[in-house]
């Protein structure tokens, strides 16, 4: 049910906001009968865990695959400098 998903994407990004791992990272959430997909990028694997921790308290979730990626700051750094 449409209206049932958007309710638990609603609950599932307010967990993720009021996260202190989270604050300002907009992560993409994807709903289907309690399988959630989460997706974006992130700065660390501790990030990457903490978001699936927080979406797995949630009411009305059964399954998540965690797609986020995570993307190291300095290694992008120092690509750009041999560039």
């Amino acid at each position: 049910m449409i209206t049932t998903e958007s309710a638990l994407v609603d609950r599932i990004d307010a967990a993720i906001q009021t996260s202190p791992y989270f604050q300002g990272k907009k992560l993409r959430i994807e709903a289907a009968d309690g399988r959630i997909v989460l997706k974006g990028n992130v700065s660390s694997y501790f990030q990457k865990q903490m978001a699936q921790e927080a979406v797995r308290r949630v009411q009305g979730v059964h399954q998540i695959e965690n797609d986020l990626q995570v993307e190291w700051p300095l290694a992008e750094a120092a690509v750009r400098e041999t560039a």
